[in-house]
């Protein structure tokens, strides 16, 4: 549920042919090279053959100016990186704090963000299950926007290309635009479709504009920063978006280069890093750039099919208070778009089995849940709750916690408590589960992409807004709204949940070469192409 700098800068294209002379055995072999520069004629005809098109901005005539500008902006993104990133961290100018609104919001977390010249605020869900970013724009069908709707007071925000003087259309040129190839012209915007879980869809136009950030520099002042994205200029949507689950937009914080993350650190603004927290009070924290601190615990990310599509990391097994499950590892999404966590079906059987013999509670079936390990609470007298820990393979644990919810009665009282854990049925013969938000909380979590891994500490929330050089407290947007008077429905829906775009990234190659005795063979060619920044 990538960044593209406005002034495009196309990264490294070579081709290396390599001829290895291997004499017999014991004898020496040479090696010549030939290089092709990156704007070569031969270097577009290899672009075309992988592409089927040059993606981005037109291939430079060799020698003219803009054959010198785009040399000159790959050596500026060189020396960026070079440097490292500008800053330690950011976070929305709105602020670093996020929101949960419970089923008004289909139970997911918010931020306020703030996109375009003059900006415009929105309350949009973060989901680290998928990349774009999208707004409802200049809406043929989005959800109602209106304040009395959602219980908050002033409207949600509405997008228009047209009145942001910082706004242009990303076109089906673009290598960010996934159906360039289908479109009839290299210069039309370029059409975007997300498709979620439940029938939850948005769709209209890509738009590059800006998203106001503050630095988070501890010693330094803060300054506000305006970063170049992508947005979804979001015209239709459908399914649950519509009832309340994410009216005002998602902000995709996964792998793909298109997504918020992506571009903030291939800028150079910040590491290619962020971390996000969760108090049981539904607040918390996203700060972009954190790496965390030192003595966090870590696991790899995993990839899928050859490729880091969505966060995965690897559960090697369950334990329950003392007792460590045999056969309970998976692997697992790590998604805040779920609000609660999923197991294989043969490990949610023998978790459940276990954490209900330890607790000293008798196991009570409610007509109304889908929970099905739920227990009577009466007065004070709450059970206690054997501890719940997640093992990884790189000798690292997590204890949940928070592994269970209470729920109450109209009258304000504790009535019982549940397991806040279902079994994954349909994915079980793939053994692949998903940790949501609710396993989440109590912990700053570190999405560290650069080095491929998740980490890790206890923490509150607003311990980790001090670590970050002190986050002042987040009012509600005090610019100017929009609002429209789409049709909406009821409240009630569940959480959206994005199919996965998968990113590009760099190709590593292996050659392997058979010897044959006494014989002169072999001629090997690589070729290497590096996409666009």
């Amino acid at each position: 549920m990538a960044m593209v700098s406005t002034i495009y800068c196309q990264c490294l294209v070579f081709a290396l042919a390599v001829e290895i002379l291997f004499l017999s055995v014991g004898h020496s072999f040479q090696l010549s090279s030939r290089l092709i520069h990156r704007f070569s004629e031969e270097a577009r005809a290899l672009r075309v053959s992988k592409y089927g098109r040059v993606p981005g901005s037109p291939w430079p005539s060799s020698r003219s100016m803009g054959y010198y500008e785009l040399l000159a902006r790959n050596d500026f993104r060189r020396q960026r990186m070079k440097l490292g990133a500008k800053y330690d961290s950011l976070y929305f100018s709105e602020g670093s704090e996020t929101y949960g609104f419970g089923n008004n919001f289909g139970w997911l977390h918010y931020a306020w963000v703030d996109i375009g010249t003059p900006n415009v605020s929105f309350l949009v869900a973060l989901d680290t299950g998928s990349d774009q970013f999208w707004v409802p724009c200049d809406c043929i069908q989005c959800a109602q926007l209106s304040a009395r709707d959602y219980g908050l007071d002033r409207d949600l925000g509405m997008y228009s290309p047209a009145e942001s003087s910082t706004s242009k259309h990303l076109l089906c040129g673009n290598q960010l635009c996934e159906k360039g190839p289908k479109c009839k012209s290299q210069q039309q915007p370029c059409p975007y479709v997300v498709q979620y879980l439940s029938n939850d869809a948005s769709s209209g136009l890509l738009v590059e504009d800006t998203l106001s950030l503050v630095t988070g520099n501890k010693h330094t002042p803060s300054s506000l920063v305006k970063a170049p994205v992508i947005i979804g200029c979001g015209r239709m949507q459908s399914g649950s978006i519509l009832n309340g689950t994410a009216p005002d937009g998602i902000l995709g914080l996964g792998f793909g280069d298109i997504s918020v993350p992506s571009c903030l650190s291939r800028s150079g603004l910040v590491r290619n890093s962020f971390s996000l927290c969760f108090e049981e009070d539904d607040s918390g924290r996203i700060f972009f750039g954190d790496q965390g601190i030192p003595n966090q615990q870590t696991t790899p990310f995993l990839p899928l099919e050859g490729k880091y599509e969505t966060y995965i990391v690897g559960v090697g097994g369950i334990c329950i208070g003392t007792v460590c499950l045999e056969q309970t590892g998976f692997t697992s999404l790590v998604d805040t778009g779920f609000s609660f966590t999923f197991f294989p079906d043969d490990v949610y059987k023998t978790v459940t089995t276990e954490f209900d013999r330890q607790i000293n509670a008798s196991r009570h079936l409610y007509k109304e849940s889908i929970f099905e390990y739920c227990y009577k609470v009466r007065g004070s007298q709450h059970p206690e709750i054997p501890t719940f820990t997640l093992t990884f393979s790189s000798n690292s644990s997590f204890v949940v916690s928070s592994p269970i919810f209470e729920f109450r009665g109209e009258d304000g009282e504790l009535e019982g408590i549940c397991l806040a854990l279902q079994s994954e049925e349909e994915n079980s013969a793939n053994v692949l589960g998903t940790i949501g938000h609710n396993f989440m909380m109590g912990y700053r979590l570190v999405f560290d992409r650069g080095n491929l891994r998740l980490g890790w500490s206890p923490s509150t929330c607003d311990k980790m807004s001090k670590e970050n050089g002190g986050v002042p407290e987040n009012p509600l947007p005090t610019n100017q709204q929009q609002s429209s008077n789409h049709s909406g429905g009821t409240h009630s829906a569940t959480p959206a949940i994005a199919v996965r775009t998968p990113p590009s990234s760099d190709q590593s190659f292996a050659a392997s070469i058979t010897f044959l005795k006494g014989e002169l063979f072999a001629a090997l060619v690589v070729v290497i192409l590096f996409g666009y920044c």
